[in-house]
């Protein structure tokens, strides 16, 4: 909203001709769209002031561009606040399908998806969102998926923080909590499970693995970073740029809230909010697509923070020093090497991912011994709920499975 609003206030200076920004006025691209710019508001000025005594670029052009650009900016915010609106009012709401908890510790549960006469799979998601993206619809299931497919889904629901888990490290949720499910998955299930992470899940997974090869018949990584290095763009997100901010929050509330987790990942893109209200303001609200958006809006609105040692661990660790690429990143003591793990293993990686870019993934699966890297044409999340995703990753997850 801010973007928008701003050209407004910034127009007023345009009739001077754009201002020159870095890398500075000497860059040849930097010069080409000043050209362009200044090219388009002459011909725009030009034609709205026909009866301009100044050819378009006296007060008659001028007002007519503020209004237009005014009527822009008013039917956007008008758009997004519609598409706010029809959010909040619409009646969709997920229908808790929860799976039986076969066993808990603190406010972490293991859940079994299904009535376990598969073989298993033991899934870890991220600790900063509900497993239940992986459960988000009838029809947009990956647990239901790799149910019908014969296998028997043990799903870990990490839940927010309790008071034992504020002050967890990951060796606590690794070393601790994972290898204690892992035994619990081994004992009711009656075999070695094949293990499978999805994202920051794919990492705790990775740790475990190299732990505990022998009790596991294969590892599955879901867009999983490893070289937070590798794919840097502008709108990399960068925490450590923000450690004296994010060091004071930790220090004052124990862990990092859910809103600041959000905002730092929207500036990945920072339009994307404004962009994906736009196009639901316009949708059939009765429609599918409609509550596909709700029951995916629902479910990143109720994310969880994390601990604060496990915060510093990964934002300060992870992104800021790149730990993990530069074999810096332990638990329990021992350097988390993915090239000791010798299980087959299956790296899936998005080529639309914005969270962890296919080449920060593409580093870890170079790595892994017995790898077969599969890139497929979806983001992050598109990989485990949308349309395509049954076809393009699900599919391919489960015949991986099955040749195991």
């Amino acid at each position: 909203m801010l973007t928008w609003t701003s050209s407004r206030a910034g127009s007023l200076s345009l009739r001077n001709g754009l201002p020159p920004w870095k890398p500075g006025p000497q860059d040849p691209e930097a010069r080409a769209v000043t050209e362009r710019f200044r090219a388009d508001l002459s011909a725009y000025l030009q034609d709205a002031g026909q009866n301009d005594p100044d050819g378009g670029t006296g007060e008659v052009g001028w007002a007519s561009f503020l209004g237009a650009l005014d009527s822009e900016i008013n039917r956007r915010l008008s758009g997004f606040i519609e598409g706010i609106a029809a959010y909040r009012r619409h009646p969709f709401r997920r229908v808790d399908s929860e799976p039986n908890a076969v066993w808990s510790d603190g406010s972490t549960r293991l859940l079994l998806h299904g009535d376990g006469g598969g073989r298993p799979l033991l899934i870890v998601p991220s600790l900063v969102n509900r497993y239940h993206v992986l459960d988000i619809a009838p029809g947009r299931s990956l647990l239901n998926h790799l149910d019908q497919a014969g296998f028997a889904p043990y799903v870990v629901d990490w839940d927010r923080p309790g008071e034992i888990e504020r002050n967890f490290t990951l060796t606590d949720y690794i070393a601790g909590r994972l290898e204690r499910v892992l035994d619990v998955v081994h004992d009711h299930a009656g075999e070695r499970p094949i293990l499978m992470g999805y994202c920051m899940g794919g990492l705790l997974a990775l740790a475990l693995a190299q732990r505990r090869q022998r009790d596991l018949r294969g590892l599955v990584l879901l867009a999983t970073p490893w070289d937070f290095t590798a794919g840097a763009g502008p709108s990399t997100f960068r925490p450590d740029l923000l450690k004296p901010f994010l060091s004071g929050v930790l220090d004052a509330l124990g862990e990092l809230p859910t809103d600041i987790i959000q905002a730092m990942f929207h500036t990945l893109d920072p339009m994307l909010v404004p962009r994906k209200f736009l196009r639901f303001a316009k949708m059939d609200m009765k429609s599918p697509e409609a509550e596909a958006f709700v029951a995916l809006e629902d479910w990143i609105n109720d994310g969880v923070p994390l601990a604060a040692p496990v915060a510093r661990e990964a934002l300060f660790g992870w992104y800021g020093e790149n730990t993990t690429a530069r074999g810096q990143w332990r638990v329990a003591g021992r350097v988390v090497a993915p090239e000791e793990v010798s299980l087959p293993t299956l790296a899936l990686i998005p080529g639309r991912d914005r969270i962890v870019p296919p080449e920060s993934a593409s580093a870890l699966a170079a790595a892994l011994p017995e790898v077969r890297e599969l890139g497929i044409a979806l983001g992050h999340i598109g990989m485990v709920v949308s349309e395509k995703a049954r076809d393009r990753a699900w599919t391919t997850i489960v015949d991986w499975l099955e040749s195991r």
